[in-house]
C-alpha cells in the first residue's frame, strides 16, 4: 500500500474544496505515450491506487512500463464511532491525494494502442474519479 515513510506533520487541516478546479500541474504526458487522465475530482487513497496498478500489471503480463504520477501524502483523521464530542482531532485513518480534473494518474508506455488502452480502462473503474485516456 502507499503510505510516506516520513511526514512532517502527522495531522493537516481538511484544506479547500478541490470540486470546481483544474489542475496546473501535472497535466500533460511527461513519460509514455498512454496516459489515464482525471475527469473530476475527489481524494484517491492508496488502496485505490494499488487496485489501479495491479489490474494494469495484471492485463499486461509484465510488459511495457508504467509510472504512477500521484502519490497519497495527505492524511485523513477519523474519531471512533460513538465517542464524545471533544478530546481533538481523530486518529489518521489513510493517506490520500486530491486529484482535481486534468490530473495524470498513470502512464503507460511500451505496448501496443490496443493493449494499452484496455489495461488503462481496467484501472480507470477502479478509482473514484471519472477518467479518459489520453495518448502523444
Amino acid at each position: 500500500m502507499f503510505i510516506p515513510k516520513k511526514v512532517k506533520h502527522r495531522k493537516w487541516h481538511k484544506g479547500r474544496s478541490i470540486k470546481r478546479n483544474i489542475e496546473t500541474r501535472g497535466a500533460s504526458l511527461a513519460f509514455g505515450n498512454y496516459g489515464l487522465k482525471a475527469q473530476s475530482s475527489n481524494w484517491v487513497n492508496g488502496r485505490q491506487l494499488e487496485a489501479g496498478r495491479r489490474a494494469i500489471s495484471n492485463f499486461l503480463k509484465r510488459e511495457g512500463k508504467l509510472w504512477i504520477r500521484v502519490f497519497p501524502d495527505k492524511p485523513i483523521t477519523q474519531k471512533p464511532p460513538e465517542v464524545t464530542m471533544g478530546g481533538g482531532k481523530g486518529d489518521v485513518k489513510e493517506f490520500v491525494f486530491p486529484v482535481r480534473s486534468g490530473r495524470i494518474i498513470f502512464e503507460l508506455d511500451g505496448v501496443p494502442d490496443n493493449i494499452a488502452r484496455e489495461a488503462l480502462r481496467l484501472a480507470g473503474h477502479k478509482l473514484p474519479v471519472k477518467t479518459k485516456i489520453v495518448s502523444k
